[in-house]
This record gives C-alpha cells, sequence and structure tokens, in this order.
C-alpha cells in the first residue's frame, strides 16, 4: 500500500509542478514579449498581471466542452489527453537532485525519447478528429517536422552516450560532478585534486559537444514547435493549427503539454550537455562547492536555474526571429543539422577510442 501511495504522491507532484510551471512560463513569456515589443504586457490583474494567468485558467475551465458535429468523437476527446500524458511521463526519469530521481532507469534517455513520440500520434489524432481542413493541415506539417528533427536531435544526444558510456541520466549527471586532476597549485598556496564545476560538463570534457548541443537545441525548439518553428500553428494561415477547433479544458491539456516540452527538453539538454545538478562553482581549498555530496536543495536549485535559463532563451528566441518557410525547415533538417550531428557522432566515436 505505501508502494503505491508514494507513487501517486510522485505522480502528484510531477503534475503540480508542470501546472505551476506553465503559469509561471505563460506570464514570464507575456512579459518578456512586451518588453522585446517596448510595452507593458499584462497590468490589469494582480500587481503587474501577476495574476493574469490564474484568471484565464479559471476561465478556461469554466468554458463549455464544444465538440464539431462533423468531428469524429472518439479521437477528438482522446487527443489532448495522449498528447499532455506523452509529455507528462517523460519527467519520470529527469533527475533533479543526487538520490532525487522520480523512476531510475537504466535506458532513462532511451524511455524519455520512446515516450514523447507518442505526442506526435496525438497530434495527428487531434487534427484528423477535428474534421477540419486547418486542423489537418496544421497536424501533418507538425507530424513531418517533429519527425523529421527527431534524428539530428536523436544523434546529438547519442553523441554524449557514447563519451558517457550510459543511458542512465543520473550517471551521466554524476560523472559531469568532478574533473579528478593529478596535482594543481593555485597562486602556490593551495592544491586542488579534485576541481569540478563547470570544467568537468560534457561540453567542456569533449568540446565538439558543444556543436552537438547547438544541434539540440535546435531541434528541440522545432520538437516544441516554437518559433522560429511554429508553422503548424501558424496563425496567418492555419489560424491556430491542429488544435484550432478546441476550446476549455482540452485546450488547456495542449496548452500544458507544449509548456511542459519546453522545460522537459531543455533540462534534458542541461542534464547531458551541462552538467545537470551539479554546480558550475569550481572546488577551492577545502570549499566543496563542486560536490554533490553539498546537498539536495543545492542540486534542485541549480537545475531548476540552468533549465528556467534554456526556456528563457526559447521565449527570448520566440519573440526576436521570423517564421520558416516549410521548406526552408526541412531544408535546414536534413541538409544542415542531420550532416553535422552524423559529424559529432564520429568524432565521439573517434575520442572514445582515443581516450580508452
Amino acid at each position: 500500500m505505501n508502494f503505491y501511495l508514494t507513487y501517486i504522491l510522485v505522480a502528484s507532484a510531477l503534475f503540480v509542478f508542470t501546472a505551476l510551471f506553465t503559469l509561471f512560463a505563460v506570464y514570464s513569456e507575456r512579459k518578456i514579449s512586451a518588453f522585446i515589443q517596448d510595452r507593458l504586457g499584462p497590468m490589469e490583474v494582480g500587481k503587474y498581471g501577476s495574476l493574469q494567468s490564474f484568471a484565464d485558467i479559471l476561465k478556461m475551465l469554466q468554458k463549455e466542452f464544444i465538440i464539431p458535429k462533423a468531428a469524429d468523437k472518439f479521437l477528438f476527446v482522446l487527443a489532448p489527453i495522449i498528447i499532455f500524458v506523452s509529455v507528462y511521463l517523460g519527467f519520470a526519469a529527469l533527475p533533479w537532485a543526487p538520490g532525487l530521481v522520480p523512476a531510475s532507469l537504466n535506458l532513462g534517455l532511451f524511455y524519455i525519447f520512446a515516450i514523447l513520440s507518442v505526442e506526435t500520434l496525438g497530434i495527428l489524432m487531434a487534427g484528423w478528429g477535428s474534421n477540419n481542413k486547418y486542423a489537418l493541415l496544421g497536424s501533418m506539417r507538425s507530424v513531418a517536422q517533429m519527425v523529421s528533427y527527431e534524428i539530428p536531435a536523436g544523434i546529438s544526444l547519442l553523441s554524449v552516450v557514447m563519451i558517457s558510456q550510459s543511458l542512465n541520466l543520473q550517471e551521466i549527471t554524476i560523472k559531469q560532478g568532478i574533473l579528478s586532476l593529478e596535482s594543481v597549485k593555485f597562486f602556490g598556496i593551495w592544491e586542488v585534486k579534485e576541481l569540478g564545476g563547470f570544467l568537468a560538463w560534457n561540453i567542456f570534457q569533449a568540446p565538439h559537444l558543444i556543436l552537438a548541443y547547438i544541434i539540440y537545441f535546435i531541434a528541440s525548439l522545432a520538437e516544441c514547435n516554437r518559433a522560429p518553428f511554429d508553422i503548424p500553428e501558424a496563425e496567418s494561415e492555419l489560424v491556430g493549427g491542429f488544435h484550432i477547433e478546441y476550446s476549455g479544458l482540452r485546450f488547456a491539456f495542449i496548452f500544458l503539454a507544449e509548456y511542459s516540452m519546453m522545460f522537459l527538453v531543455g533540462m534534458i539538454g542541461v542534464v547531458l550537455f551541462l552538467g545537470g545538478w551539479n554546480s558550475p562553482l569550481p572546488n577551492i581549498y577545502k570549499l566543496p562547492l563542486a560536490s554533490w555530496t553539498t546537498g539536495m536543495a543545492w542540486g534542485i536549485f541549480w537545475i531548476l536555474l540552468k533549465t528556467l535559463t534554456v526556456v528563457a532563451v526559447q521565449i527570448w528566441l520566440r519573440w526576436t526571429l521570423p517564421r520558416l518557410r516549410v521548406d526552408q525547415l526541412m531544408s535546414f533538417c536534413w541538409k544542415v543539422l542531420t550532416p553535422l550531428a552524423f559529424l559529432c557522432l564520429f568524432i565521439s566515436g573517434i575520442w572514445r577510442l582515443t581516450m580508452m
């Protein structure tokens, strides 16, 4: 009984976190976009508009469930659930701190990529089930885009796996915590044998992974349907895309999945390339600032700070770059990102052989 209760509590905590993050991210995006466009953004509900997101979600929850007459009712109702659940389940294998992993899996990275691919099915169901030409066209665009960009994203992550020799995200994070040195003297005063900090991160241990992370970050924007890769939801062409017929709670689930996906892909990049919950601060004399033994709260702080910084960059890019055309998007994926991802994979293989 306690076993099941623990899993229910963990699942509830993750759901509450995704909901609170979405409210925070929506408000942040409105304010960041307002700052970029030299305006104020929401200002009416709460101080500086801080309660505007809560007001919007309350309004959304009270809306009537509307199903188009010509829609496939079963697919129409099921699609938002599949979209959200597939993203939500991806949080299970993420390491939040030392000893804090909802589900510690040896194949954690493989599990996340497998479960996220189900979202594509949900989006296609939403477009087809709506029986709307704009929704269908948006879903077809989204499926083509997500399937295509999964390839360079997956190959860039395999470059890290080859270096780390593990698919367990917690193990990959631990390996980025300590940089062992034979003997390094600073100013001739003290000696450090385990420096740690940002120098132990994968992008500094194997510099070609900087390119791999850039490839992954760009591909992750396409996975989230974020600008400049937001053509599946292009308001000027498709009036919203695959979710045009959705309203109320069903639209809220699609919206929740999109922002949860932003955090999820950002956190995966942080874990694999940027040290995860490890501190960027190096060990100094007898102060083990980089050590994972400094506590769970310290680890949660650093991984949230890094991931939220990545999310802020995602938001910034949305309000800075223009939308790509479909042909430009596909050409960029197959002719630029995919060859570069294979190059990183090849370098990782050579790197691993030379370091053995």
